[in-house]
């Protein structure tokens, strides 16, 4: 496994985003942690890896809508 700082992480895709999730628990058959956007430095919590494709996905579409990173959080106005 290869580690890479965030400035790295950065550089490495222009127009694209790149998520960072931490699995803190694996418990009742999904995962629980934490998924960091990275261009954005912001921080959101999941309790389940469905939640987390949905935060993932509506900050890419947050992204898109705007025409550029701003929003307030990863998954914006999202609820599980």
């Amino acid at each position: 496994m290869t580690v890479v700082g965030r400035e790295e992480l950065k550089g490495r895709r222009a127009g694209q985003a790149t998520f960072i999730v931490h699995v803190q628990y694996r418990q009742n058959a999904t995962w629980q942690g934490q998924v960091t956007w990275a261009e954005k430095e912001k921080i959101q919590s999941f309790r389940s890896a469905l939640e987390l494709i949905k935060l993932m996905d509506s900050a890419l579409d947050s992204q898109s809508k705007t025409g550029e990173e701003n929003a307030e959080d990863i998954g914006g106005d999202h609820e599980a």
